[in-house]
Formats: C-alpha cells, sequence, structure tokens
C-alpha cells in the first residue's frame, strides 16, 4: 500500500501527460516555454488571484517573497515552530530573525493569541522591527487568515501564506493561495498538486510585488535576459513539469473530493480511538495529510505497520529545537502545544486514489 499513491495517478492521467510530455519534446522550449504561461494563467484562475509566478521549487517561492518584500537584516519575521524547516530557513537565509509561534491545538496551525504575544514581545524587547507573518496551512487547513489579517493591520506587518500543503483548501469558498499580501506553493511531489521533480508558484494580487518576482526568478532581469537590474535568483519552472501540472490541474477538483471522502471514512472508523483532524466552519481542508493525534504514537504506527499500512510523522522535531536555530537561544518548554503535537501526531495514507 502507497502513503501517497502516485503510480495510480500516472495510470489515470497517461494518455493525456505523455501527449503534453511528447508536445514539450516537438517543440524543445525546455525552459519558459508557452506551458509555462499557461499554467501561470490556469492557476491564477483556479486560486482567484491577478498574478501567478512559476518558479523552480517552493522553499524558492518562499524565498522570492522574502525578497520582494524586502526582508532582510533586523527585521523579525514571525513563524509557527510546528512546520518543515523551510519556512523558517529562508527567513535565515534572508538573515532576518525567525520568531517562532506556538500551534493552535486543534487546527495544528499557528496560534493566533501567541503570535500576537511574540509581536508585543518584540517590540518591548526593542532590537528587531517586526516585518512579517509567514503563516502555513497544515496538512491541508488553511490558517486563520481572517485573524492573522487583522494582526498583520495592527502591526503594520506584511502576511505570506505558505500554502504549500493548502493549495486546494478553501474558506468560506475562497481559495488557498488567496490570503495575505502573497501566497508561495509547492509542487513536490508529494504535496495535493504535484509534479514529477521540483516546482513551486507566488501567487499575489500586487501588480508591483509581481512585476519585482518575475525579476528576481530570473536573475534579476530587466527588459531582457542581459539587463540585470537587481540580483535575483535562477528558479524558473521546467517546461515539461509545467505540461504535467496542467493534466493535473484539470484532474485536481475531483482527487480533493476523492481526498474529502477518504477522510470522512477515517473520522468515522478512528474518532474513537485518536483525536481526529478539526476542520472548523466554513473551511475545507486539501488533505495533504490525514494527521491524528495518540498518546502511544509508537505502539500504533506499529499495528498499521503490521498490517502492510505505512504511517508517516510530520514533524517529530519543531523548529526552535532544530540545531541550526540554536542560536536564538529558545529552550525546551518555550511553545508548549508544539512540542506535545510533535510527540503525539501521526499521518495515515491519504490521495485521490485510496
Amino acid at each position: 500500500m502507497h502513503f501517497i499513491d502516485l503510480e495510480s495517478q500516472y495510470k489515470h492521467l497517461k494518455s493525456k501527460i505523455d501527449k503534453r510530455i511528447h508536445d514539450v519534446l516537438d517543440h524543445g522550449h525546455y525552459i519558459m516555454g508557452p506551458e509555462v504561461k499557461e499554467l501561470e494563467v490556469a492557476l491564477s484562475e483556479y486560486v482567484g488571484v491577478k498574478h501567478t509566478i512559476t518558479c523552480a521549487n517552493g522553499t524558492d517561492a518562499l524565498q522570492l517573497a522574502l525578497m520582494a518584500l524586502d526582508v532582510g537584516e533586523g527585521d523579525a519575521v514571525f513563524c509557527p515552530t510546528f512546520t518543515f524547516f523551510a519556512t523558517a530557513e529562508v527567513v535565515a537565509y534572508a538573515k532576518a530573525t525567525p520568531v517562532f509561534v506556538d500551534s493552535d491545538e486543534r487546527t495544528f496551525n499557528i496560534c493566533v493569541d501567541d503570535l500576537e504575544r511574540q509581536i508585543i514581545n518584540v517590540i518591548k524587547q526593542g532590537g528587531l522591527k517586526p516585518k512579517a507573518i509567514i503563516s502555513v496551512d497544515l496538512f491541508g487547513l488553511p490558517a486563520n487568515y481572517e485573524e492573522l489579517q487583522k494582526l498583520a493591520s495592527k502591526y503594520n506587518l506584511k502576511l505570506i501564506e505558505d500554502a504549500a500543503q493548502g493549495f486546494g483548501g478553501s474558506i468560506n469558498g475562497r481559495k488557498a493561495g488567496s490570503f495575505g499580501d502573497i501566497a508561495t506553493t509547492s509542487f513536490f511531489p508529494a504535496k495535493p498538486l504535484g509534479c514529477y521533480g521540483d516546482g513551486g508558484a507566488i501567487f499575489t494580487n500586487d501588480d508591483n510585488l509581481a512585476v519585482l518576482i518575475e525579476s528576481y526568478r530570473v536573475h534579476g532581469k530587466g527588459s531582457d535576459k542581459y539587463d540585470n537590474v537587481r540580483i535575483g535568483l535562477n528558479s524558473r519552472l521546467d517546461t515539461i513539469q509545467a505540461a504535467i501540472l496542467l493534466e493535473k490541474l484539470a484532474e485536481f477538483p475531483i482527487e480533493l473530493e476523492n481526498r474529502n471522502i477518504a477522510a470522512e471514512n477515517y473520522n468515522k472508523t478512528l474518532s474513537d480511538r485518536f483525536i481526529t483532524p478539526y476542520i472548523p466552519d466554513g473551511y475545507y481542508s486539501s488533505w495533504a495529510q490525514y494527521t491524528v493525534v495518540s498518546d502511544n504514537r509508537d505502539m500504533e504506527m506499529k499495528k498499521y505497520a503490521a498490517e502492510g499500512i505505512p504511517t508517516m510523522v510530520y514533524y517529530r522535531t519543531c523548529m526552535h529545537m532544530q540545531t541550526a536555530f540554536k542560536y536564538l537561544g529558545y529552550k525546551e518548554g518555550d511553545f508548549p502545544v508544539a512540542e506535545k503535537l510533535s510527540k503525539q501526531v501521526f499521518s495515515l495514507p491519504m490521495h485521490g486514489y485510496l
């Protein structure tokens, strides 16, 4: 049994994906070919934003967002401690300071109350300028953007949505990827919408930010590729990956329905054994992972393994306990909810062909 069954997905879409790939092989525009622009238009329509700029991977998408917002040394960027390393890594890479925030116990997403406490602490301490919030749509569920936007406005912060896991989710019909000043996603194969390699995208309604990001992703180019007006990255989405994503995006709504049916079946059968995922009213999850909470995680995972059912843990080590962030001076006990979750959660197989 597969944890994420990309093989069945490919068999289902094989003829369409193969044709798309051969079309690219025939025209030979492997970098920034016509399928890239076609995908960007399709993604903008799906998410409901003015601009989509694709890039090489989800980490670059976050990096490009920080570059466009001029985040740098002396800036504080608030992000959850219970997340994948890239969310905080890009902040440190930009020479800014990640300020970690505890989790909401029910949704696993960034805790709005603790976020405000952390913002106030940074303001009181001085030395760092509060600059931005990176929220993560963990396991497929969009974060609490109504309250996050209020805090961003109150403290004059930029809001970045990391929708790598939440792509396809929504709040009252508004799609993940459309919240905040900038949103990002990853097309890593295991994501809800994934390609067959690395890929990413940035979403925004801000015309000026879109122009900056389009420049930054291609070496900071100006009017042409030999007119470099700023220091940028080499972060372009391969045309073949764009071609594959076009066919996967067309099938994506059906896969989301199937994921939600699978999640409902899990809920019905597992709610007496585990704490099952909580979905607030008006929210729709893309179920990047189906994650339960158990006081006996290791024992439960061994039971599933004995039945040939794979399980995974996201995430065993919170950001504030990572070796790379020891210099920030955090200690065990600083974020009790996130630390508790890191010891209790595990995920079961989840995909559109379950």
